[in-house]
């Protein structure tokens, strides 16, 4: 068997499900515009998604702390179970609080993220791309602050918002990966169907 046959082959699986991953980030795109044009809704809904993952790390935590009794940071493990749990139950109980919370994390990634562009931008100077990478970082942070100073209004939309535009961006990048698989599988059907003296 050539190499080359081996290569198709490998790419088979993929090439044959572009119609799936196709199909999928159709829906998954769907879910980001409604996320956009809805995003208080969808805000809220993640809360109690957040609070399940809590409660199973407290859980998790738990197990650790009844498994490992002799172990000196015993109380420690077993106080971060319980933080745990209490914020996921609470989160699950009143998402409008782990909105509000989300809220307030994303303001300060923002602005870490674009205080760490504004300080990567300075140190490649003058490197072609680095005023991107400024206006980039710069960006970050004047959209931390305005999240930060408009809290608690802000949770109302900003949390929804950045959900969805990321759900539209990977439901895009999915058509876009299927429709390159399509092309892919049609170059690797007419290829096998060349003649060999051709």
């Amino acid at each position: 068997m050539s190499t080359e046959s081996k290569t198709n082959e490998n790419n088979l699986p993929i090439t044959e499900s572009w119609r799936v991953l196709a199909g999928i980030g159709v829906l998954v795109s769907v879910f980001g515009i409604i996320a956009i044009f809805s995003p208080l809704v969808s805000g809220i809904a993640l809360s109690p998604i957040l609070g399940v993952l809590l409660v199973a790390g407290g859980i998790g935590h738990g197990i650790h702390v009844f498994s490992a009794r002799e172990w000196k940071g015993f109380i420690w493990q077993a106080l971060l179970a319980v933080i745990y749990i209490v914020s996921g139950v609470t989160l699950i109980v009143n998402p409008v609080i782990g909105l509000l919370t989300l809220t307030l994390l994303l303001a300060a990634f923002f602005f870490v993220e674009g205080a760490v562009g504004i300080v990567m931008a300075l140190r490649l100077r003058p490197v072609s791309g680095w005023g991107w990478l400024l206006a980039s970082g710069v960006i970050g942070v004047i959209a931390g602050a305005l999240v930060w100073t408009g809290w608690p209004i802000t949770a109302l939309w900003v949390v929804g918002l950045v959900f969805g535009i990321k759900l539209l961006s990977t439901g895009a990048a999915m058509i876009m990966l299927a429709i390159g698989s399509r092309k892919a599988a049609r170059d690797t059907t007419s290829s096998g169907s060349t003649p060999r003296g051709a």
